[in-house]
């Protein structure tokens, strides 16, 4: 089969999961789509993206399996340290001027971005005036963000990186062993919300002061792109925040107006005043 037969395949197999189901991948990079639907493909014994497509539209039930290869599901507590820490030396002061804050975290897979930050606002005091915001496609791994249970040997690591980032505690203070697992305090939950949301098809639900968004953006073709930006600047407050991937960037040619490089290596920007 030719690469544009593929391709047309492809855009077909989107178009109706989107049709039938209404989550919106038709944005999305072809070539991150193509990555994952043919470990679909494999998964689910099918030759082709039409046969894929044919079993989407008359089997719901592999729709949820089907959205784990779908959706980025690669996170971890305090991933990229340094990010972490440059929110917690730089952005930090400039948040304690609100009387109140609201930090949205999209595409929050299973929650140890959102975590996190709440372990790093309440280190620095600011955790009870502030709502915590994690929204997700996937409602598995919602579910997941919602229970607050990791692995425990992912625990090395984040402590590590909890380490690295500046952490004023102990990790361990945060969470139990229980079950061959570490459960997060509860405590953590109290003012934090998870929610649905799409990039693709959704609006501004809040006025937010920090947007931590990383490694989402570079999934998404150009368009998408696009609109997750204009609704992140839509969504901000004046002189609000939004943290990106290190491998992602603002579309220069599209929103140069709309923010400025307030971390330039740790992909950090401020909404600027005028919107």
């Amino acid at each position: 089969m030719t690469t544009k037969s593929n391709e047309i395949e492809l855009k077909l197999l989107l178009e109706a999961i989107y049709q039938r189901y209404h989550y919106d991948f038709r944005g999305y990079s072809l070539g991150s789509m193509s990555r994952r639907l043919t470990e679909a493909k494999t998964r689910f014994e099918c030759k082709s993206y039409s046969i894929l497509q044919d079993r989407v539209l008359h089997e719901p039930a592999i729709l949820p399996e089907l959205l784990s290869f779908l959706t980025v599901q690669v996170s971890e507590m305090f991933r990229d340290p340094v990010y972490f820490r440059s929110l917690r030396e730089k952005v930090i002061p400039y948040l304690r001027t609100f009387a109140s804050l609201k930090v949205w975290v999209p595409g929050c897979s299973s929650g140890e971005e959102l975590y996190s930050l709440v372990i790093l606002f309440r280190e620095e005091g600011l955790e009870s005036r502030t709502l915590f915001y994690g929204t997700d496609i996937y409602p598995e791994a919602l579910r997941k963000a919602k229970k607050g249970m990791y692995s425990l040997d992912r625990i090395a690591l984040f402590t590590q990186n909890h380490r690295l980032s500046g952490g004023k505690s102990s990790l361990s203070e945060y969470y139990r062993a229980a079950y061959g697992a570490a459960i997060l305090d509860k405590s953590l939950q109290e003012r934090a919300v998870f929610s649905d949301h799409s990039l693709a098809t959704d609006a501004v639900f809040a006025e937010v002061q920090l947007i931590s968004c990383r490694n989402v953006l570079i999934y998404f073709g150009k368009e998408l792109k696009d609109r997750a930006v204009g609704l992140f600047k839509d969504s901000l407050a004046r002189n609000g925040f939004l943290g990106l991937g290190p491998h992602e960037c603002l579309p220069r040619c599209q929103h140069p107006s709309w923010f400025t490089e307030f971390v330039r290596t740790d992909r950090i920007y401020q909404k600027r005043e005028a919107n």
